[in-house]
């Protein structure tokens, strides 16, 4: 519990001012939580310049609600070929459970949701802040096949075996011929 009123001791350290500046980037002020247990997995805080007191009333993140992260996709559809180009760019602000490990290496299986779903992953990488992948797959399907389906995510630790810590989905609607960028929200996966 903290007093949120302002500090008669000049200097004194006040947590509405230093964790909850939302002017911030995100990274710089997030406090993560493991769902099993109330241990900080990583704490940074910065001070307001302007020193000035924020309001805590819009900032009630349950442990369901918390940033699992996002991951930045590339979509392109060469019609000349019939082929789809995904490029798996880069996985920002991810948490995982302390089970995992400190930096456990990080994959992202890809799934097309064809009626016989095409398979693929990313090679893995250790675990950060910002996990830069850089990857391209490309499949010849034909734009009509794709339309209807989506494209899975699954955000997986590789040691000491291979579990899911996330996914995300995108559909494929308007999947064309202009290089298309997407930040997919991670969420928790599904049971």
């Amino acid at each position: 519990v903290s007093d949120l009123r302002p500090s008669a001791l000049p200097g004194s350290f006040d947590i509405s001012r230093s964790m909850f500046d939302l002017r911030s980037p995100p990274h710089l002020f997030m406090k993560r939580y493991d769902s099993f247990s109330s241990v900080p997995s990583s704490t940074s805080s910065r001070k307001d310049s302007q020193g000035s007191n924020r309001s805590l009333d819009t900032i009630t993140l349950s442990g369901d609600e918390r940033d699992f992260g996002r991951l930045n996709v590339k979509l392109c559809y060469v019609s000349s070929v019939e082929q789809i180009w995904i490029t798996v760019l880069h996985c920002k602000d991810l948490s995982w459970p302390s089970s995992c490990g400190e930096n456990p290496r990080i994959s992202v299986k890809g799934i097309l949701t064809l009626p016989k779903p095409v398979h693929f992953r990313s090679s893995a990488k250790e675990g950060c802040n910002d996990i830069e992948f850089m990857e391209t797959f490309v499949f010849a399907i034909k734009l009509q096949s794709l339309q209807a389906v989506r494209l899975v995510f699954k955000i997986q630790t590789q040691t000491p075996r291979k579990k899911t810590i996330g996914e995300c989905s995108l559909a494929l609607r308007e999947l064309s011929s202009e290089e298309s960028t997407h930040w997919l929200d991670i969420s928790p996966p599904s049971k």
